[in-house]
């Protein structure tokens, strides 16, 4: 596990044994930042079931100003903790110790790019977005970039436009926008 470009490019990564995260594979985060790449600069950040980090800490890499990564399992945010020291990117990154359902309903923020990976086949892409697009939570032309398992649908949103969709193996890329204010 590395981050692929940017600031801290080639830089190698930390995981932790013994939980089921599954990390993003390079080839396939390699994609996903190519086909985002002029939504990263200056970027306000959102990554969500963040497991170590990994997906968050290309973004800041590659130009995003600041992410927010929210996870429940306290290993992994041990591992995401030391993965931003080693990138130095301390003063870019809130680590929030919670469960993702939980921040989303409590949370006024607003993001222009929000990183989605739960588990596969867990159900959990649809209503994520849903709970967003409700909250408010992506700022008008901002995106969400969801990773979910072959065979796994992302449902249809009035506010958002469905701008890529990507197959790589087991592993679909849905990249959404909002279209929130526009005739």
């Amino acid at each position: 596990m590395r981050i692929i470009a940017g600031l801290a490019g080639g830089r190698k990564l930390k995981s932790a044994k013994g939980t089921s995260t599954r990390p993003t594979l390079d080839r396939i985060k390699e994609s996903i930042f190519n086909m985002i790449v002029s939504y990263l600069p200056g970027a306000a950040g959102l990554d969500l079931f963040a497991g170590f980090g990994t997906l968050g800490l290309e973004a800041i890499s590659r130009g995003a100003k600041w992410i927010d990564f929210v996870e429940k399992d306290y290993r992994n945010i041990r591992v995401i903790k030391e993965n931003i020291a080693l990138c130095n990117f301390e003063d870019m990154a809130r680590v929030i110790k919670k469960d993702v359902f939980d921040f989303l309903r409590n949370t006024a923020q607003q993001y222009n790019l929000i990183l989605l990976d739960p588990p596969y086949g867990a159900g959990m892409v649809s209503p994520t977005i849903s709970l967003i697009e409700e909250r408010g939570l992506l700022d008008k032309n901002g995106i969400i970039v969801a990773e979910l398992g072959q065979g796994e649908m992302v449902g249809k949103f009035n506010g958002l436009a469905m701008i890529r969709e990507r197959e790589y193996g087991d592993t679909k890329i849905v990249i959404l926008q909002c279209r929130r204010g526009e005739n």
